[in-house]
């Protein structure tokens, strides 16, 4: 049960998510009627504290959905630390070199491992031993590393990046690329475009699963999946809270003759998650 998010991205096929920002009590069990396979939780970008995050781990576990969290920047005892919370999924944002793959695979595979010991390991300077290795891989079974891939530097590197032993996805941050691309929030410009389906190639050519995380029109999902995307991660809760608020006050207010709140993309302007 618990490695099956793992085991479907490892047969290619497509998995469904959306992040989650709220902590309310009665969140988890909503989500779980959409059917989604995976929530995405942010501590980089959302202020979640250890508590919270790891009580929405367990929260969407026990109701059979996989918490993937990303933590605030490339450390692998904060990924260690989500894991230790419930995560299974981690991802690290704006990574750039394969040592910082390196170091996260290391986290999500090889805990509790630290230190001299598991650079040796790693590296392969010194070879682990048979117990060793069947008890990490029991012990950190079913967790999924994911790499930020959302930088120009990266895609320049993407190659060596995507060959570290032990990664088995790759998100991409919309956000973060089309501003290091120079082309900030222009999400149908050619060059983004030509971009984002360098990423998602690449990574299909290397084995790996890829999503890209968009909080607007579902449309978008669609058209990265059919350049080779199979992890859908849409939209947010409270984006999806005010679209669909806001349609259905527009349907009343037009009505009952009073005006409409205005153009949707304006309305989330304020609210809209950076990734």
């Amino acid at each position: 049960m618990e490695s099956t998010l793992l085991e479907k991205l490892k047969n290619g096929g497509n998995v469904y998510g959306t992040c989650i920002t709220s902590t309310g009590p009665m969140w988890p069990a909503a989500v779980k009627k959409t059917g989604v396979d995976f929530v995405f939780i942010d501590t980089e970008h959302i202020p979640l504290g250890r508590t919270e995050m790891a009580t929405l781990c367990q929260q969407f576990r026990h109701l059979g959905i996989t918490p993937i969290v990303r933590i605030p920047c490339p450390d692998p005892y904060l990924a260690c630390q989500a894991i230790d919370a419930g995560a299974k999924g981690i991802v690290a944002p704006y990574l750039e070199s394969a040592t910082q793959i390196t170091e996260l695979v290391g986290a999500t595979k090889y805990r509790p491992l630290k230190g001299e010991v598991l650079q040796n390991y790693l590296s392969g300077t010194v070879p682990m031993p048979e117990n060793i290795r069947d008890y990490v891989a029991q012990y950190n079974a079913g967790n999924i590393c994911i790499a930020n891939i959302e930088s120009v530097p990266a895609m320049n590197n993407l190659d060596a990046l995507l060959s570290v032993p032990g990664l088995d996805a790759v998100f991409i941050g919309p956000h973060d690329l089309s501003v290091s691309l120079g082309l900030p929030e222009q999400y149908d410009h050619p060059d983004f475009e030509k971009a984002v389906s360098y990423i998602i190639r690449t990574t299909r050519s290397k084995g790996l699963a890829i999503g890209i995380h968009f909080s607007l029109e579902p449309e978008r999902q669609i058209q990265w999946m059919k350049e080779g995307a199979n992890i859908v991660v849409h939209s947010f809760d409270v984006a999806l809270f005010v679209q669909k608020l806001n349609a259905d006050l527009a349907v009343i207010k037009k009505a009952a003759g009073d005006p409409a709140a205005g153009d949707l993309p304006t309305a989330l302007a304020d609210i809209s998650m950076v990734v």
